[in-house]
């Protein structure tokens, strides 16, 4: 008997333990399920604000929009509108908002549905807060932005920026390779089969999505076979300038930029023998270098120099003329447009006029004249002055610099050719 009531407690016993066992299960299973419950939802900010606290109309700046309008519109009262306009004109320059540009209203959530907050997106990447709470502020942000290194390279099939686009490149990269190379290269002479390594930057905010290209750091260049390196290098600290100098520190900089126009087509070299059809296929010299490109196309000066003529007469239609210095003056014709007068100081690059069809012409072109000592000469055979190549103190520093860089572009692969175009070429190899 006594067997038996030993068996029984160890039985009861036993359920015992499973029963404080289950009990301490529910009662942590309980625990874990309130403490999901207390776990706030995660605070995500736009712009430094927590949008969950304001009603939000996004919307762009429309034709016919003014600051002082949108603001009135939600419910801001004048002598705020007028702080901001007047006293924050640095900031955040009322006058000057662009037609497109996007912009963010948080608004308050009672009934009033007030703006208390104003952002306006001065482009991707930079935008202006203006508070209306209490007492008025604004001030300039941006948005986070991460760098990412790219490297691209590329075999001139047609020109630069279809090498470039095909592999799915901004746009931007193509222009600043160009004016990477613009003194030292003629675009419009660009030979299949030339090639490019390029080292850049890309800009992604919040790490996805993308914000554009960094000026380029590094370059080769091989036209008709000659090899030219280029290394964006800060060769005066004082006044931050970056140039871009060759891997012998020579500065790749002219006087004179190669061509007018970023990537116009040479349509007709100065000859002095040509035949023009205009004039009934009769000889007249040609003094000047035509580059074909189409209407509308922005025309560079290509030195620092002061306008001289910037009228319309004749066959040349419209032109400007510039003096740069007692050796050199340089001509544009056949403009749509001019964008400065006489008497202007003009920088090298500026935008002096635009492509038109303007005098003479059979086609839209810009027709570039070149004198020396008054003197109408080639262009493209003028040995044209350089600029003066990095200062020897800074040469040692520069060469510690660039040669991980060089090292860098040297290995960098070409792109394979599709094995489509493979065949194609060992097919056309094969009939001749």
């Amino acid at each position: 008997m006594h067997k038996y009531w030993g068996i029984l407690f160890i039985l009861v016993l036993s359920f015992s333990c499973k029963e404080d066992k289950n009990l301490q299960n529910t009662e942590q299973s309980t625990a874990d399920i309130a403490s999901l419950e207390v776990l706030e939802k995660p605070i995500i900010k736009h712009f430094g604000f927590n949008l969950d606290e304001f009603n939000v109309q996004l919307d762009t700046v429309r034709r016919g929009d003014s600051f002082g309008e949108l603001m009135l519109e939600n419910k801001v009262d004048y002598p705020k509108i007028a702080k901001i306009t007047q006293e924050y004109r640095d900031t955040f320059d009322v006058r000057k908002i662009r037609v497109g540009q996007p912009y963010m209203i948080l608004k308050s959530k009672d009934t009033t549905a007030a703006a208390q907050v104003f952002i306006y997106e001065n482009d991707v990447i930079n935008y202006t807060v203006v508070d209306l709470r209490d007492s008025v502020n604004a001030y300039k942000e941006r948005k986070n932005v991460t760098y990412k290194e790219k490297e691209v390279s590329g075999i001139i099939e047609t020109n630069l920026s279809n090498a470039l686009v095909e592999q799915g490149i901004d746009y931007m990269v193509t222009h600043n390779l160009a004016n990477v190379y613009a003194w030292t290269i003629d675009f419009s002479m660009l030979q299949k089969g030339d090639k490019f390594k390029v080292i850049y930057k890309e800009k992604f905010i919040n790490d996805s999505i993308y914000a554009g290209s960094e000026p380029i750091e590094a370059a080769y260049f091989e036209h008709n076979g000659k090899p030219i390196y280029a290394f964006a290098y800060e060769n005066d600290s004082l006044k931050s300038i970056v140039d871009y100098f060759d891997d012998e520190a020579n500065n790749l900089r002219r006087t004179f930029l190669r061509m007018p126009v970023e990537f116009g087509r040479l349509s007709s070299r100065y000859n002095l023998k040509r035949r023009i059809r205009y004039y009934g296929n009769r000889i007249r010299p040609h003094r000047g270098t035509d580059y074909a490109a189409p209407v509308g196309t922005p025309i560079m000066a290509t030195a620092d120099g002061t306008v001289t003529e910037s009228t319309r007469k004749g066959g040349n239609g419209r032109y400007v003329k510039i003096r740069h210095n007692g050796k050199y003056s340089t001509q544009y014709l056949h403009m749509k447009k001019q964008n400065v007068k006489r008497g202007d100081h003009v920088k090298q690059g500026d935008v002096i006029g635009w492509v038109g069809m303007t005098g003479n012409t059979s086609g839209p072109h810009v027709c570039y004249r070149f004198w020396r000592h008054g003197r109408q000469v080639d262009p493209l055979k003028e040995e044209l002055p350089k600029a003066e190549p990095l200062a020897e103190t800074l040469q040692p520093d520069y060469f510690t610099y660039i040669t991980p860089i060089k090292d860098q572009l040297d290995c960098m692969e070409y792109p394979e050719k599709p094995a489509e175009e493979e065949v194609l070429s060992e097919d056309l190899a094969s009939l001749d």
